[in-house]
């Protein structure tokens, strides 16, 4: 088997069937993260000895006959705000580095390695995940793996980055204001954020609690759903977790789609985007015969909005530290952090009540469509340390504007997957898939079709290792 290119359902099946062995499988990918993962700096753990010990544990199980799990064997990693048992939390910081050792992990980890999962570490990311970059100035930033010269994206970039490269073939990441849909674009994998309270946040590290999400990065549509699936569920540590009963996507995938109401978005979103996103939306729209469009009114405004809460409420969260270590912050992260302090709590109080009004007029939206396709960045991959760049003839703030279409739909929880649109001889971009609250199902069977027409796909980026010995 190519430990590479395999994805999750590949291996664990091949494990369940005693074609290779969990210990196997775990012993590969570290050699891989450590023959790699210089090139790209994905990792900022490396759980090895606990990978191992977990991996035999697997292979026990299946050797006295019992299940060992719908992952069994598959190496995962996450975005270093998860808590994982005896290993401090960095959230991107160094500051959190003097915290104690978390005392047991956070929900989404506890129920992938339930599922038989494998973990092998801890991911790359901007500081407290404010950012669509991961240029971290304590920890360095993580790679493209189609280029090297640029950006991941942020702020979950290592776990887009590590699944790309084919370090591990799953992740998890957390999503504010796009910060898993940004890197799974720009680095050309598939990243899911779910219903805002679909899925439990308990163990992780908070940016903005009535904004934060979590969900995977995979290389498979199949992949997403087998994950989602497992990770659904109420969870009391979670206060916001829904106690909406699961509802299993993966045997949903091959369902005709003809009868889902699909739509282009139009008007914010097809302004301020280099032709080739734009392109990008009409080749998912062209595969499916998707003519018709709809506008998402004042969404511009819903980006505003969004930034004034998120940056009030991740404000409120580091205030002490803000004034007892100020040096200490990400001089990028910081400054956002005081602005976001000095924020008037009109504002705030303001944005609250137009969410609700956004939120009303987006529901009337979907009355009328199931699923909208929109770009998911506005550029590709800009290059590491770039400030700024130029959209219809302005020139911008590169780190904001990554978000620019993101930004209004987590606003008000929706969820939302980018696919990835491979490109020749260029980099890769994303289309997101939208649908309304808890409609996660309609959203994997459209990507599912995609893929299955070959339109959408995620393949090991192995370019950058060519002139490495590996």
């Amino acid at each position: 088997m190519n430990f590479d290119s395999a994805d999750a359902i590949t291996i664990s099946t091949a494990v369940r069937e005693g074609k290779v062995s969990a210990v196997e499988v775990t012993k590969a990918a570290l050699a891989r993260i450590a023959t790699r993962n210089h090139l790209f700096n994905c990792f900022t753990t490396i759980t090895a000895e606990t990978a191992l010990t977990d991996a035999a544990l697997i292979d026990r199980e299946i050797a006295q006959g019992n299940h060992p799990g719908v992952l069994a064997g598959v190496p995962f990693a996450v975005k270093n705000l998860f808590d994982i048992a005896g290993f401090t939390t960095l959230a991107g910081s160094k500051i959190n580095a003097v915290n104690p050792e978390a005392t047991q992990d956070a929900t989404a980890v506890a129920k992938l390695k339930q599922a038989g999962a494998v973990l092998l570490g801890a991911l790359n990311m901007d500081e407290y995940a404010y950012g669509f970059v991961t240029e971290n100035s304590h920890y360095g930033a993580t790679h493209n793996p189609h280029d090297l010269q640029r950006v991941a994206g942020g702020s979950s970039g290592g776990s887009a980055a590590a699944v790309a490269v084919g370090l591990v073939p799953l992740t998890l990441g957390s999503d504010t204001n796009g910060s898993i849909r940004v890197p799974a674009a720009l680095c050309g994998v598939f990243g899911f954020k779910p219903t805002y309270g679909r899925l439990s946040r308990a163990g992780v590290a908070l940016f903005s609690s009535s904004f934060d999400h979590v969900g995977p990065f995979a290389r498979s549509v199949q992949d997403i759903a087998m994950v989602f699936d497992v990770l659904q569920g109420e969870d009391d540590r979670d206060p916001i977790c829904t106690k909406r009963p699961p509802e299993l996507c993966l045997p949903q995938l091959k369902q005709d789609i003809s009868d889902i109401r699909i739509a282009i978005a139009a008007d914010y979103f097809t302004k301020g985007a280099e032709p080739t996103a734009l392109a990008a939306v009409q080749k998912v729209a062209d595969a499916i015969e998707v003519t018709e469009y709809v506008i998402i009114p004042e969404a511009h405004r819903a980006r505003a909005a969004a930034f004034v809460i998120t940056a009030s409420e991740g404000a409120n969260l580091h205030l002490d530290k803000l004034r007892s270590h100020p040096e200490d912050f990400d001089f990028a992260t910081r400054d956002r952090f005081l602005a976001g302090a000095l924020i008037p709590s009109s504002w705030y109080l303001q944005a609250q009540r137009f969410r609700k009004w956004y939120r009303d007029r987006v529901r009337e939206v979907f009355q009328n469509v199931d699923v909208i396709l929109a770009p998911t960045t506005p550029i590709s991959a800009p290059l590491i340390g770039q400030q700024t760049m130029i959209l219809d003839g302005e020139e911008i703030l590169v780190r904001p504007h990554l978000g620019l279409f993101t930004q209004p739909l987590s606003f008000i929880g929706l969820p939302v997957l980018s696919v990835p649109i491979q490109c020749q001889n260029a980099l890769p971009l994303g289309v997101q898939l939208i649908a309304a609250p808890y409609n996660e199902a309609l959203i994997l069977r459209v990507a599912a079709a995609l893929e299955a027409k070959g339109v959408v796909s995620a393949p090991v980026i192995l370019n950058a290792l060519n002139s490495e010995a590996v």
